[in-house]
């Protein structure tokens, strides 16, 4: 195996307390005039993350406000409260990213609003980070291979060289394993409560936390 240079990371899910996002976009929906139970949403939400099979946004619209909505209303209100507080970052973040400075590149390759930046470094994650590849900054959103052709090209790295490491099979796993570069499904965030046999074996390796991370790395 070539060696691992650069490891991408995403955000929300990765690093941060994704019920943030699934928060916000319940009352995007409610605010665009959907009615819903707390149980309803939790129910499609779970739902959509056992699938792993494409945008939440559109499932959750087209679920509460009917197949025919315009996501793109909904997607502007849902931005103006999709923003992690101090408490949202996971624990084992900065721990990680310490073991990780210094043994590879790190870079962000993740869908998310430009202001995103403001908490990471409110959080001291930016210091760590020599890639930027957030997808409002860009132009580009995952799944699509633009995106991640784009974040190896300003890293400078061969895919064979770089991880994507995600909570998604379908925006993270698989996108970057077309592009031939490696990948680690953290279990948390938007994937599965119970990952199925098949879907664990889509990644390089499946960790439940970044506390697992150095040591993933070590063996893919």
């Amino acid at each position: 195996m070539s060696e691992v240079r650069v490891v991408f990371l995403d955000i929300g899910g990765v690093m941060y307390d994704d019920s943030v996002y699934a928060r916000s976009w319940a009352r995007a929906l409610r605010e665009s005039g959907a009615v819903f139970t707390d149980e309803e949403f939790d129910a499609e939400y779970a739902a959509a993350r056992a699938a792993q099979a494409g945008s939440f946004r559109r499932r959750l619209t087209s679920r509460f406000l009917g197949p025919d909505a315009d996501i793109e209303p909904v997607e502007a209100i849902a931005k103006e409260h999709w923003a992690y507080p101090p408490d949202a970052l996971y624990p084992d973040v900065l721990p990680c990213l310490e073991r990780l400075a210094g043994r590879y590149r790190l870079g962000i390759l993740a869908n998310q609003p430009s202001l995103v930046r403001q908490a990471l470094e409110r959080d001291g994650i930016d210091r760590f980070m020599e890639v930027w590849g957030v997808s409002d900054d860009v132009g580009l959103a995952k799944p699509d291979p633009r995106f991640f052709a784009h974040v190896l090209y300003l890293a400078g790295e061969a895919p064979p060289h770089a991880v994507m490491v995600g909570d998604r099979l379908d925006y993270d796993v698989r996108p970057a394993r077309r592009a031939g570069m490696r990948t680690v499904w953290v279990l948390r965030g938007e994937a599965p409560d119970d990952p199925t046999p098949e879907q664990l074996a889509e990644a390089d390796v499946a960790i439940r936390g970044l506390d697992e991370l150095p040591g993933a790395l070590e063996r893919i």
